[in-house]
């Protein structure tokens, strides 16, 4: 999912840089929306793990 992240945030440069703002504001935002996603299910598996560990 970070290789989603990354891939949407270069679009967003790239466009950026050659002065397609809605393209470049598009990307950006979802490159956010999938960077927020990514650490929410994060935290989610660090505490099912953390729950589920054998003791």
């Amino acid at each position: 999912m970070i290789r989603w992240v990354f891939l949407f945030l270069i679009i967003a440069l790239i466009s950026a840089v050659l002065g397609f703002g809605g393209i470049a504001g598009a990307a950006a935002g979802i490159a956010k929306i999938i960077f927020y996603l990514f650490i929410v299910l994060f935290v989610v598996s660090l505490v099912i793990n953390a729950i589920n560990r054998p003791k």
